[in-house]
């Protein structure tokens, strides 16, 4: 089971969960697939698609429609909505956010704003605790 799906199931009533894309310059598919994803999203099937993003073997850009196919969202305003202002807007605050915090690489997790340094689960659970008790 992935790591945060476990945090979840530890912490069903104290935890949630935010993502905030941060496409990295040097792939040149991660802002369209951050885009794709956000545009998933507007139909409700952000998390499906994000995960068979990552579940692909090989992305191209053909991908992205393939995806939504699957999905099976509807196909016209998923491409519309991929390239709507709303929507680079949406991942322009994200690295906006990314900046501000000062990430510089992904994956980076925060617990209330506090950067987990481990990623295992005990360090999870151990910052969520403290947190919990302030």
């Amino acid at each position: 089971m992935p790591l945060l799906e476990q945090v979840l199931e530890h912490n069903p009533d104290t935890v949630k969960i935010v993502l905030k894309n941060m496409p990295l310059n040097f792939h040149k598919l991660a802002a369209p697939a951050a885009l794709a994803a956000l545009a998933a999203g507007n139909q409700g099937k952000y998390w499906e698609y994000h995960d068979e993003l990552f579940a692909t073997p090989k992305l191209n850009k053909n991908s992205f429609d393939a995806i939504a196919t699957k999905l099976g969202l509807d196909l016209v305003k998923f491409k519309k909505d991929s390239v709507s202002p709303a929507i680079q807007q949406q991942l322009a605050k994200d690295l906006k956010d990314a900046k501000e915090a000062g990430v510089t690489g992904t994956p980076t997790i925060f617990i209330n704003g506090v950067k987990l340094k481990k990623r295992d689960l005990p360090s999870f659970q151990k910052l969520i605790d403290e947190e919990l008790a302030k």
